[in-house]
């Protein structure tokens, strides 16, 4: 009996550790995973710009406070902006420029729209070579009230004499500056009807402008954005010379009589 005890017994142990030895060769492998590095993030070259603190109207006049440094991609730097690189005390020496044109919040500065040194707001927002002229006007010699500054128009005169009544064109395509002291409509809030508009005239257009209002009433007569564009052709007959205005660049040809 005890010989049957004992084989038994070395009989379960010999079948434990088998059993053992079968678990563990058929337990779960671990697996390395290789994990890759991330790719280095690319890097946005930057520099500071000055731009507008906020919305900023034509003939305003440039404050401390509306200037501000902000982050700018340096491939996108476009040639007339101000880099605080190049210009560190640029924020302080603009203060007083005119704008010549309208700025939204955070674009940057272009010198190329600011008129520098203490000059008149009208006189600034003037391209070189022309003349502002203002013409009385009412409700019904302006399109009803629906002319505001920076619109193209055409000015007619109205001549009467007996019965007889004739209208003639004088000027066109004419950019309107201003309605008696506005520049600008105001947060897309259209102006009272004025009694003034100030007008954006060459030289020679300033004269027949004068000698029109003298001869009869004036009239405005609003163009469509479509048709109106920045190319005018002035002709004075008594020179032979046509002056042709591209984007505010005047160009004389002389024409054969």
């Amino acid at each position: 009996m005890k010989l049957a005890r004992i084989a038994v017994i070395v009989v379960a142990l010999v079948a434990g550790l088998f059993a053992l030895v079968l678990a563990k060769s058929l337990g779960t492998k671990t697996e390395i995973v290789e994990v890759q590095p991330a790719a280095p993030a690319e890097t946005i070259d930057l520099t500071e710009v000055l731009t507008a603190s906020r919305n900023v109207s034509l003939g305003e006049s440039f404050t401390a406070d509306l200037f501000v440094w902000r982050k700018w991609p340096k491939a996108s730097t476009a040639p007339g902006y101000i880099t605080r690189d190049a210009r560190p005390d640029a924020d302080s020496k603009l203060v007083g420029a005119v704008a010549r044109g309208s700025f939204l919040e955070g674009e940057p500065i272009n010198e190329g729209k600011l008129a520098i040194g203490g000059k008149g707001m009208m006189s600034s927002v003037l391209p070189k070579g022309y003349r502002a002229a203002a013409t009385p006007i009412s409700a019904a010699t302006s399109a009803g009230g629906f002319i505001l500054p920076k619109d193209k128009v055409d000015v007619i005169l109205t001549q009467q004499s007996n019965k007889n009544v004739s209208s003639e064109t004088i000027l066109t395509n004419v950019r309107v500056l201003a309605i008696d002291q506005t520049t600008e409509e105001k947060d897309g809030v259209k102006v009272v009807v004025g009694e003034t508009a100030t007008l954006e005239l060459l030289p020679q257009q300033v004269e027949t402008l004068t000698a029109a209002q003298a001869e009869g009433s004036i009239s405005l007569v609003l163009r469509s954005l479509e048709d109106a564009d920045d190319n005018t052709e002035v002709s004075d007959a008594n020179s032979g010379t046509i002056i042709l205005v591209r984007s505010g660049t005047m160009t004389k040809r002389t024409v054969k009589q």
